[in-house]
């Protein structure tokens, strides 16, 4: 079987983004594991990285193929979470009090599901596992954002590791689903997959024209799932005061609506930085996240640095490009 990668370098980024983001940045896999426990780490990174850099390839790869947009990787990316927690790892259907459930196992569970948790992994895996590594990997590398990275060997070879490690996860983490509640997510994954195959390219397009959101408004914007995320959180700890179901619907609420702000208030003109803002409040959150999680997790916010000069790279790399860009009355043969 041939296996032929192009550009190299592109999705060598996408594999380590992907993982490192969703796992080092929020403290998931700490950081300090590196000093502590090297052999360790290093096997559960090899790990992580046959799970969410394929993962993000694979869906990389389909929409490019397919010539689908950002719903469909939204939409593969949700299916990609399910897979993770309820397939791979089975946090959604975790008993209360354990990690990294905690108080979601019990907030938000019935029918051995724990429903509020599964909703905000999916968001999470969706928007920072797979869409936030890819848009940060087109940035850097807008000549290939449109071509395919891998042939149909290497995406074959690409989806067994991925099934594989799915299949190693789910055997060594017990405490799976039962047959019912496993058709039930297995049957929820295709609707996703198939949805993604069918949903319109420009689905979400922005509207062509200048952005009416200034920076600091798209940077707040990338900001409110992670928000909303962590006003569940103080839902759960105050013993449930607040029904589960209304924490479920801020979650959604807030989810759809960033879509729609974006698609009115966004343009096409000068997209790159509208991106790059977004991306920027993205990980801003976490950043601040970080600065808590530090007590318990030390030396995480030495990787919020790390990222914050990637994102200090980027927006040079953004701004070098855009004073490389002829202007629309600077064409033609000069004359005087």
């Amino acid at each position: 079987m041939r296996i032929l990668i192009r550009p190299r370098l592109p999705v060598l980024a996408l594999l380590l983004l992907a993982p490192t983001i969703p796992e080092l940045l929020t403290g998931s896999t700490p950081v300090s594991e590196i000093v502590f426990a090297p052999l360790t780490f290093a096997v559960g990174f090899l790990g992580i990285v046959g799970l969410y850099g394929a993962g993000a390839l694979l869906i990389r790869e389909f929409a490019v193929y397919f010539h689908k947009g950002w719903a469909t990787i939204l939409l593969l990316g949700a299916a990609y979470g399910i897979a993770e927690e309820g397939l791979a790892v089975h946090t959604f259907f975790q008993a209360a009090g354990q990690p990294p459930v905690g108080a979601l196992g019990w907030y938000g569970h019935a029918f051995g599901v724990n429903w509020l948790w599964a909703l905000e992994l999916t968001a999470f895996h969706a928007v920072y596992s797979i869409a936030l590594p890819i848009l940060i990997t087109y940035l850097y590398f807008p000549e290939v954002r449109a071509r395919r990275w891998l042939d149909r060997g290497s995406v074959a070879l690409l989806a067994v590791v991925y099934v594989a490690v799915v299949a190693l996860f789910s055997v060594i983490v017990g405490h799976g689903p039962s047959p019912a509640l496993l058709a039930l997510f297995l049957g929820i994954e295709a609707v996703l997959v198939y949805a993604a195959w069918r949903v319109p390219r420009d689905l979400l397009r922005l509207g062509s024209g200048p952005s009416r959101l200034g920076p600091w408004g798209i940077a707040l914007a990338g900001t409110l799932f992670f928000d909303a995320y962590t006003v569940t959180l103080i839902f759960a700890a105050s013993g449930g005061r607040v029904p589960a179901i209304a924490a479920a619907a801020l979650v959604a609420g807030v989810s759809v609506g960033t879509i729609v702000l974006l698609l009115r208030r966004v343009g096409t003109e000068r997209l790159e930085r509208s991106e790059f803002y977004f991306a920027t409040g993205m990980f801003g959150v976490l950043f601040a996240w970080d600065v808590v999680v530090e007590f318990t997790v030390p030396g995480i916010l030495l990787v919020s640095a790390a990222f914050a000069y990637l994102l200090y790279r980027l927006h040079r790399k953004i701004r070098r490009r855009e004073s490389l860009e002829v202007p629309a009355g600077a064409r033609g043969v000069p004359t005087g």
